[in-house]
């Protein structure tokens, strides 16, 4: 790879896509392309196709996903199955036919069983249930991870999967009906602060163990893998640490300076009981992330006071 190698990010314009393409500009990359799905509808074959045809890119870095949470995925669950599989499966085999040099698949640390062992290594995929309440998602995502493999050991090609753990950061998607666990929780006590710190109400127990990952370190994990080789096909991302719910929540609302009362709705879905990724082999390949939760919490939190007035909910 060099600075002028022409690279296709999927997705620039959301919240991963967009951290890797400032990343990667920030490193010198200056061949970087992206349309928005206004001008490429991923979903389209033919489409896909006359832009490979027409740019040629050399790296494809596939950061585009229907993404959501609990209530999204429950609502929607053909939804979230069928277009994450066209927009993977058409992008997928057009770079294979278009020999492409290196593909980069971005999942999600729900492909893993529910009860697995913890922490979550590789090798667990596909050896137990999926949780229910994603397993539309998961099941797409897996089939995405295992065509990246099945590539690499039918035709020797670079496509490699990696798999991150909760992300968040600049550019989230806010909107309660939609998003995850933290950016939902960030606005909710945000909303309940300036309307006099009412109660908050969230959904399950409050016990479940969760792990984050700030974007920027998910952002530089692709770069890592990008410019140094990589010899197996799949690799989890995360901060390597978990906490509780709970514990998630009154950071949150420490940060936002919400001083009213939670309610834990138990009639709700907790989910998976806990999710914590093993990262040892991708520190084994040098990279490992940076950013506190503590820390990303705050910047994300001054980002959304900075934003929040062009937010926009999504339609599904």
């Amino acid at each position: 790879m060099n600075h002028t190698s022409k690279i296709y990010i999927a997705g620039h314009k959301g919240m991963v896509g967009s951290a890797i393409w400032n990343a990667l500009k920030n490193k010198g990359y200056t061949n970087l392309i992206g349309k928005a799905s206004k001008e490429l509808d991923l979903k389209n074959q033919q489409q896909v196709i006359d832009f490979f045809q027409t740019e040629k890119p050399e790296i494809v870095i596939d950061a585009a996903a229907r993404v959501g949470g609990i209530l999204a995925n429950n609502n929607f669950p053909y939804t979230f199955l069928m277009e994450n599989m066209q927009i993977q499966n058409n992008l997928i085999n057009t770079a294979l036919e278009q020999n492409v040099s290196k593909f980069i698949f971005l999942g999600s640390s729900c492909i893993y069983p529910k009860l697995a062992p913890q922490p979550l290594q590789e090798e667990c995929l596909l050896t137990s249930s999926l949780e229910p309440t994603n397993e539309w998602y998961a099941i797409a995502k897996i089939s995405g991870v295992k065509s990246c493999e099945a590539i690499r050991k039918q035709f020797g090609k670079d496509f490699v999967s990696l798999m991150p753990t909760n992300l968040y950061g600049p550019n989230d998607n806010f909107d309660l009906q939609t998003s995850h666990v933290l950016p939902a929780m960030m606005r909710k006590f945000h909303e309940a602060k300036i309307n006099g710190n009412q109660a908050v109400t969230l959904w399950g127990s409050g016990a479940p163990m969760r792990e984050f990952l700030h974007v920027h370190d998910m952002a530089d994990a692709v770069v890592h893998a990008f410019e140094n080789p990589l010899d197996e096909h799949l690799y989890n991302i995360g901060s390597g640490v978990d906490l509780t719910i709970k514990s998630l929540a009154e950071l949150i609302q420490k940060t936002v300076g919400h001083q009213g009362e939670i309610i834990w709705d138990s009639s709700k879905p907790d989910g998976t009981p806990r999710k914590l990724m093993d990262v040892s082999k991708m520190k084994n390949k040098g990279w490992s992330a940076k950013i506190s939760l503590e820390e990303g919490i705050a910047t994300t939190y001054q980002w959304f006071l900075e934003h929040e007035h062009s937010f926009k909910e999504v339609k599904l």
